[in-house]
C-alpha cells in the first residue's frame, strides 16, 4: 500500500443512497452548479506547455463564461475574461494559437497589450481618457501547479490549488510533470447525461472488473480507490502479476519500462487525483494528464482533457503511450455507455435510489462535498423549480 493512503475506514451506518434523483433533471439546479460548482471552484485550463512563447494563447468556454489564457512578453501566464471592456465583444476567437505583441478585438479594433492592459481604443478622440488597467481585461484568478495552469471565475470557499493538492505534491514531483510537453491537443466529446452521472462513474471502481476488461487485465485485485475528504481523492493500482490476456495490455506491459525519475513503488503505477468538483490529473510511469465535465445543459456535457508527454521520451515509451492509449479510449467508450444508462434511471418513477458499496464510497463523499455547496440537495422531495434558488438560498443561511 502507498505511504499516504489515509483512513479508508468506512462507517458501518453510513447512507448508502446518493443523490436523490431530481438533481439530476432540474434546470434551476443547474444554475446554481455552475455558479457555486464550476465558477466559484478551480478548473485546468491547460498546461504551461499548451502556451510555449510570448503570445501563446489558448480559448474555454464553459458554463456561459468565455476564458482566455495569455503568457505575456514577461512569460507570465495569466487568465482573462475573453471579453472585450468596449462592447463586449470575444476578444479572440481561436481555441489555440500565437499573436505577435499585442490582442485586437475584430469588433472595433480596441488593442490590448499582452498582460491585459488596454494599449488603447480605436479613434481615441471620440473617447474621454481611459483608464490603462480600469479598461484592461478583467482578469480571472489563475494559479500554476504542477505546471498545471488552474483558473478561476468567481470567488469561492476554495483555498489556492496548492494548499487543496499538498497531500499529494510529494507522490507526483518525481514525474516532474511541469516538464512535460503535449502528446496531442486539448480533446473535447460530448455526451448526452447529467455531468454528475459522469462524476458518479468516474469516483468509483467497483464496476472496473466487471465493465472494464482492458483495466481489469492490467490492474487485477491492485486497484482501490480512497474518498472525497478536503475536497481531493486518490484512486492507484498497478500492473498485477497476471497481466496480458488482452493485445494491448499485454504489449503495454511488456514494452513499459521503468523511468528512472520514479520511486520503485511508482515504477509501475497508474494513479489519478481527483479535485472538487470535477477535475483529475492522471499519471502512469510514461504521461500525466487531466480530464474533467462540465454541464452545457441538464442533459448534456462536455469532457475535455489531454495527454502530456517527457520531451526526451525513448521508443518504447512512445509506444508504450500508444497502447495505453488506445487501453483508456476503450475505457472511455466504456464509461459513457454507463454514465447514459444511470442517468436515464434517474428520470425513471421505477427507480427509487442508489444502494452503494463500500467500494463506492467516493461517490457519496463526493455528493457530501455537494451537499455543502447546495444544501437543497440534501431533500429528497424536489422544491418547485421556480423555488430552487430560494429554498437554496434559505438553507444556506440555516446551515
Amino acid at each position: 500500500m502507498n505511504e499516504i493512503v489515509r483512513d479508508l475506514n468506512v462507517p458501518n451506518d453510513w447512507d448508502r443512497r446518493g443523490l436523490p434523483g431530481w438533481t439530476y433533471h432540474s434546470d434551476a439546479l443547474l444554475e446554481l452548479e455552475k455558479q457555486h460548482v464550476f465558477r466559484e471552484h478551480w478548473q485546468i485550463a491547460c498546461h504551461i506547455s499548451d502556451l510555449p512563447e510570448p503570445g501563446s494563447y489558448l480559448t474555454m468556454d464553459i458554463v456561459g463564461e468565455r476564458a482566455l489564457i495569455l503568457r505575456g512578453q514577461d512569460g507570465v501566464i495569466r487568465g482573462f475574461h475573453n471579453i472585450c471592456k468596449h462592447r463586449g465583444s470575444r476578444l479572440v476567437a481561436d481555441e489555440q494559437g500565437k499573436c505577435r505583441n499585442a490582442l485586437v478585438c475584430p469588433f472595433h479594433g480596441w488593442v490590448y497589450n499582452l498582460d491585459g492592459t488596454l494599449r488603447g481604443p480605436s479613434r481615441p478622440n471620440t473617447f474621454p481618457p481611459l483608464d490603462k488597467v480600469q479598461f484592461g481585461l478583467t482578469p480571472l484568478d489563475t494559479e500554476i501547479w504542477m505546471g498545471f495552469v488552474f483558473i478561476r471565475f468567481a470567488k469561492g470557499q476554495q483555498a489556492s490549488v496548492a494548499e487543496i493538492m499538498q497531500p499529494f505534491a510529494d507522490e507526483l514531483r518525481p514525474y516532474q510533470s511541469e516538464t512535460m510537453v503535449p502528446a496531442g491537443e486539448i480533446f473535447t466529446q460530448t455526451t448526452p447525461v447529467n455531468w454528475k452521472s459522469v462524476r458518479d462513474v468516474d469516483n468509483e471502481g467497483y464496476h472496473v472488473a466487471m465493465a472494464h476488461p482492458a483495466l481489469q487485465d492490467l490492474y487485477g485485485q491492485t486497484y482501490y480507490d480512497e474518498p472525497y475528504v478536503n475536497g481531493i481523492c486518490r484512486s492507484f493500482a498497478t500492473y498485477n502479476p497476471h497481466a496480458g490476456r488482452r493485445w494491448s495490455v499485454r504489449n503495454y506491459v511488456k514494452i513499459s519500462q521503468d523511468n528512472p525519475r520514479l520511486p520503485e513503488r511508482l515504477k509501475k503505477a497508474w494513479i489519478y487525483y481527483g479535485l472538487f468538483p470535477n477535475c483529475v490529473i492522471a499519471v502512469t510511469p510514461e504521461t500525466v494528464q487531466f480530464y474533467q465535465e462540465f454541464p452545457i445543459s441538464r442533459t448534456q456535457t462536455m469532457l475535455r482533457g489531454a495527454v502530456y508527454c517527457y520531451k526526451d521520451e525513448t521508443r518504447e515509451q512512445e509506444v508504450a503511450r500508444y497502447l495505453q492509449m488506445r487501453i483508456d479510449r476503450d475505457t472511455l467508450s466504456e464509461d459513457v455507455q454507463l454514465t447514459i444508462w444511470s442517468n436515464e434511471a434517474m428520470a425513471s418513477k421505477s427507480f427509487g435510489n442508489f444502494y452503494l458499496s463500500d467500494l463506492e464510497y467516493g461517490v457519496r463523499t463526493h455528493h457530501d462535498h455537494l451537499r455543502r455547496v447546495l444544501p437543497v440537495m440534501t431533500l429528497e422531495k424536489a422544491p418547485e423549480e421556480k423555488e430552487v434558488a430560494e429554498v437554496n438560498a434559505r438553507m444556506r443561511v440555516g446551515a
